[in-house]
């Protein structure tokens, strides 16, 4: 037999065991492994390859991930010796597995992150925030005379949700200073020159303050505000970073729902009073009041998408941990039981079982990253589901912290949404966004 034929014939025959092969689940399970993976070097993970032959795995960089606890870059693998994976040192590495220990079948591009733990909250808190400028929440007709009604700061072009943050030049920090000013530039016939943000864009403009003729003052026609309070949950608390992160998702004007730009703020113990229990179509609420005010537990120095983060000092009273638990990577988060923390009554956290019904895999940062239901008996009797300051309540699953509350389902107050802990970490500023990992692909 001539080698050309017998490379041909070789070639058929290893065609054949892998279509035979690759419709058995074994080995379906064994191509569904993640062609990236993230490891963190606190912990180890085992791969369970449950395959009908023996296989090679080999590592380029046993620095950074071992195989079996063994300093060699190659290891045999086979159904009764399955692959234990352990991090090392921070760094990239790629894990190349060989079916009968010659054919390439995949690679495994891992990055091993520094460990980060984190204490879970639970801790119903109150919040108070101060914008960085005053925000535009409604237009105001002043009645200039008899027959006229007109609003000057929509003639000069000032739309809801914009933030105003100088006039004249002066930064605008406080609310009460403008009425003075107004009626100054109104005595003297003059403009007033707005400095404004919309969205992105820094405007200016110039408003020709009007005389009230019915309340006797001179008027913007705007309706403003420059604050904002509620009542939320404390999701975590970094006492080697002495930051935390709360609520889950971004605090809005409740006009305008325009996003608010802090400018000062801080968080404070608060005490739930009562509950108004959710019900189908009409989501109920945590009634709180906040404790005196020397029981400040932080301040609030940003508001993103994934919640209010700030500086602590410490680990807040009346939490379940006192110690820091590891966190989960979005990837790891599966479906299945969990539990959440939260208060229901007083400043008692306590424990409910959830389950995870569906989780969405992201590889960059996204809202609605998981769809929890509430399972614990105790908690719908309370409560009747989620209600309204139960975000940033941690979620926590085998023993890791995987995220927090941030929706209720209108329709289904028994289910709501949750936000992966890595993307409020990221804001929060103490799990760095690594283009690294999001480039694992192109490596």
């Amino acid at each position: 037999m001539n080698s050309n034929l017998r490379k041909k014939l070789f070639g058929l025959l290893t065609a054949f065991l892998l279509c035979f092969l690759g419709t058995s689940e074994p080995v379906k399970s064994y191509a569904a492994l993640p062609n990236d993976l993230r490891m963190s070097t606190d912990h180890t993970s085992q791969l369970q390859l449950a395959v009908p032959v023996y296989s090679q795995a080999s590592v380029d960089r046993p620095d950074v991930l071992q195989l079996n606890g063994s300093a060699n870059s190659t290891m045999q693998v086979s159904p009764n010796h399955p692959l234990k994976l352990s991090p090392q040192n921070s760094g990239k590495a790629k894990l190349t597995l060989k079916l009968f220990g010659t054919i390439p079948f995949k690679t495994v591009r891992i990055q091993v992150v520094p460990g980060l733990k984190v204490i879970p909250g639970g801790q119903t808190i109150g919040v108070k925030v101060k914008s960085a400028g005053i925000l535009v929440v409604g237009h105001h007709l002043v009645k200039a005379n008899q027959d006229t009604r007109v609003s000057p700061g929509e003639l000069a072009g000032i739309q809801l949700g914009d933030l105003m943050t100088h006039m004249d030049g002066v930064p605008l920090t406080d609310i009460s200073k403008i009425a003075k000013m107004v009626e100054e530039a109104g005595k003297k016939k003059q403009d007033l020159k707005i400095s404004f943000k919309r969205g992105d864009k820094s405007l200016t403009t110039k408003l020709t303050p009007a005389y009230d003729s019915e309340e006797k003052s001179w008027r913007l026609g705007l309706y403003i505000r420059d604050s904002a309070a509620g009542v939320g949950t404390l999701t975590f608390y970094a006492p080697d970073q002495g930051v935390y992160g709360a609520l889950g998702h971004v605090i809005t004007d409740m006009n305008t729902q325009t996003p608010i730009v802090v400018g000062s703020g801080e968080i404070v113990q608060s005490n739930v009073t009562s509950i108004s229990k959710s019900q189908e179509g009409e989501p109920g609420e945590k009634r709180a009041h906040f404790l005196k005010e020397s029981n400040v537990l932080g301040n609030i120095e940003n508001n993103t998408h994934f919640g209010i983060f700030g500086k602590m000092s410490q680990n807040p009273e009346h939490g379940l941990y006192n110690k820091p638990i590891p966190i989960a990577f979005a990837e790891d988060v599966k479906e299945g039981p969990a539990e959440i923390l939260t208060v229901v009554d007083g400043q008692h956290v306590e424990r409910f079982n959830v389950s995870i019904v569906h989780v969405a895999r992201q590889d960059n940062p996204a809202t609605k990253g998981l769809v929890l239901k509430i399972t614990d008996p105790k908690l719908l009797s309370k409560t009747g589901g989620i209600v309204q300051g139960m975000s940033g309540s941690p979620i926590i699953q085998d023993g890791k912290l995987i995220g927090a509350v941030t929706h209720v389902f209108v329709n289904d107050p028994k289910s709501g949404y949750g936000c992966f802990i890595e993307w409020m970490l990221q804001d929060s500023g103490i799990m760095s966004k690594n283009a690294e990992q999001k480039n694992l692909k192109a490596s």
